[in-house]
């Protein structure tokens, strides 16, 4: 069976070739050049899908961020980064919204009020902010200001995160018992000085509810509270049959990482009841995984763990709260499916069914619903981050034949300007096998001498124009042979981008997550050009070649528009790329491959004015990183001067370029560790 090349229906005609015969006196008509439309970008680019409501595309081809989602205005995207630029913030740059966090809370919270409305819930939902999802302080502290009217928490799971936790989420006190209506919750590793820093969090009016994962942290809690003289919140971890699904379905199951077996769970009833704090006991808590695409698991995974969470309340547990972990997916495709990248629910499905499975658990048993908790990272912090770079240079495939010798070549060459002339749309397929076949004999005949480096070169400047004849002709098929199926990538651009994937992407490297990409401007020109993006680092897998495309599909190549270039410049006009939803996990994830550090990040918050600059985070300078691998650049530089005057003593150097030397060097160490465009 034939596949769809580059999954769009691309360009209509062949330069300079006859696809159909044309008898004799007969004129054929063309069809008139539809013109380019912005909406035919947003098909492309697949941005209702994905981006509602926070992104589209205005009048003039660039596109717009509207944070508060349908509620309040907009800004042009290019407009912004030109306004940034202005002000010395260059690129890479990563741009966070912060009213798209306020607006993910609002939804999240609307979305589970209306579930409770609707199924007359008689208990409440408290979400908490998982801190391991992007722990950087303005974003975590935008989450804790704007969750206050929704009693939003946080959760921890690691030491630092708690104190990060302790020293941000503000307790707002219930008088009723002088603890914080906010939870949070204490999962991850434990030793004893993190369960003393918990414990001692109820002091300060927290609420911190320590999530049993390991039977030894029973033991180490009982016998810590004892001595700090402070009854724990506890809950328990549980290890759900139900399978996760795509990259993190082994969050489940009796071998998952985290979290105990049903024997297990009920060693913590019988050993806290020994000890006298079965009382302690209030929550139950599972994860079945990140990113779940399909609502059945989400469906059946509530559904088991309403009946743990009812048997626990029959064993004589305080049960109080059902944390149902993270997993609420992002459509990172919009293809609105159970593809790996997307997701088949919206966000009032999900609160529909965790609701209406928990509510109809409680009922048969006929005992008090809990408190619903949710830890929902990535759809709340995804949107709110938008990382947008620039594109240096571009190398593309030679599609021109040579210029005729009018000389009598060689037998390998003449066979390829035979089957250059020979292709249209019957031959196409069989001109491409042979096409390949000619140049592997053109290298293998210079290989022994036979072929000179002139007619190697003719030889491939002649495949690669049949190859371009023939993806010309392919993209007008419905359907082409699988034979031809990887030409489009074959045949793509390399477009530079000045960015580490390493840095800024490593999901996209690490485990092939796809995110939105696409020119930000330019979007009323139709993108002729097909391309993979390569960063700047010096590693073969420092390239984004998989991309979202039709119904839960992967394309290897991204529509671009082709570079202009400045007159009399080899530098291309700025042209600028977006890579949106990577607020969740990529800030924090990077390394210093190639010693790239982290990018620029500026917070911006909308007013009735337009916009306002809250927050500027330079990004490392050249010296920074270097620190971080424990270098001085103060030794650096003095080495650097020593064996400048070393070069001067023996005439190796004039004094004019070691200034220049030294000058280039100890600025470089003050600068950002990408490249600055001309």
């Amino acid at each position: 069976m034939g596949s769809k090349i580059g999954g769009q229906e691309l360009e209509k005609e062949l330069s300079g070739v006859n696809l159909l015969p044309v008898d004799a006196g007969e004129t054929q008509k063309v069809a008139p050049v539809k013109k380019w439309t912005i909406e035919d970008s947003e098909n492309l680019y697949r941005i209702p899908g994905w981006g509602e409501p926070y992104f589209s595309i205005n009048a003039a081809g660039h596109i717009t961020v509207t944070p508060q989602g349908d509620r309040g205005g907009s800004l042009d995207l290019h407009e912004l980064i030109e306004s940034l630029k202005s002000r010395n913030i260059g690129l890479p740059l990563l741009l966070r919204f912060s009213d798209i966090l306020s607006d993910r809370i609002e939804r999240l919270n609307a979305c589970f009020s209306r579930a409770i409305a609707r199924y007359n819930y008689p208990n409440v939902y408290k979400g908490v902010y998982p801190i391991k999802c992007n722990q950087h302080r303005h974003i975590v502290e935008s989450l804790v200001h704007y969750g206050k009217p929704y009693q939003f928490g946080l959760e921890a799971g690691s030491k630092p995160e708690l104190m990060i936790a302790l020293a941000t989420l503000e307790p707002v006190l219930n008088p009723k018992n002088d603890q914080s209506e906010a939870l949070l919750v204490c999962n991850g590793y434990k030793d004893k000085e993190y369960i003393e820093t918990a414990l001692l969090g109820t002091r300060l009016g927290h609420k911190p509810l320590i999530v049993i994962e390991q039977l030894e942290e029973l033991y180490l809690i009982i016998k810590v509270s004892r001595q700090l003289n402070i009854t724990p919140h506890l809950g328990v971890r549980a290890k759900l049959s139900t399978k996760g699904m795509g990259h993190w379905g082994n969050s489940t199951g009796d071998r998952a990482k985290f979290g105990l077996t049903i024997p297990e769970m009920l060693t913590v009833v019988t050993e806290l009841e020994k000890v006298g704090m079965l009382d302690s006991l209030q929550l139950l808590h599972y994860h079945i995984g990140s990113q779940i695409s399909a609502i059945n698991v989400v469906k059946d995974a509530i559904r088991e763990a309403s009946q743990i969470y009812v048997e626990l309340v029959k064993l004589g547990a305080n049960m109080q709260y059902l944390d149902v972990g993270g997993g609420l997916g992002v459509d990172y495709d919009g293809s609105k499916t159970n593809f790996y990248a997307s997701k088949n629910y919206n966000m009032q499905n999900y609160a529909n069914d965790i609701v209406a499975e928990v509510q109809e658990a409680c009922e048969e048993a006929n005992i008090k619903a809990p408190t619903l908790i949710s830890e929902s990272g990535r759809a709340i912090a995804s949107h709110q981050s938008v990382l947008v770079f620039d594109i240096l240079s571009a190398s593309e495939v030679p599609c021109q034949p040579p210029q005729p010798t009018g000389e009598k070549e060689h037998l390998i060459i003449r066979n390829l300007w035979e089957t250059y002339n020979s292709i249209n749309e019957q031959t196409y397929q069989e001109a491409y096998h042979d096409a390949g076949q000619f140049k592997e004999e053109a290298i293998s005949l210079f290989t022994f001498g036979y072929v000179t480096l002139k007619e190697r070169a003719r030889a491939e400047q002649l495949y690669w124009a049949c190859c371009h004849k023939i993806l010309t002709i392919a993209r007008q098929q419905d359907y082409v042979p699988d034979d031809l199926e990887d030409l489009e990538k074959i045949m793509a651009s390399i477009y530079y981008a000045n960015l580490s994937v390493f840095q800024s992407v490593p999901d996209s490297w690490a485990i092939d997550q796809l995110f939105p990409i696409m020119p930000i401007h330019r979007l009323d020109e139709e993108p002729t050009n097909r391309a993979i993006l390569a960063d700047l680092t010096c590693d073969s897998d420092g390239k984004i070649d998989k991309f979202i495309d039709l119904r839960g599909d992967i394309k290897s190549i991204l529509e671009l528009h082709p570079l202009r270039y400045k007159k009399d410049s080899s530098s291309p006009e700025p042209y600028y790329i977006g890579m949106f939803l990577v607020g969740a996990y990529q800030e924090i994830m990077g390394n210093l491959h190639n010693l790239f550090g982290d990018t620029n990040v500026v917070h911006i918050r909308m007013n009735p004015k337009g916009y306002q600059i809250e927050h500027v985070v330079k990004g490392d300078t050249i010296s920074e990183v270097l620190s971080y691998v424990q270098y001085n650049a103060e030794d650096l530089f003095e080495n650097m001067r020593r064996r400048t005057e070393q070069a001067l003593q023996e005439n190796r150097m004039t004094i004019e370029e070691s200034q220049l030397l030294l000058q280039d060097y100890e600025r470089s160490l003050r600068r950002y560790t990408y490249l600055v465009s001309e």
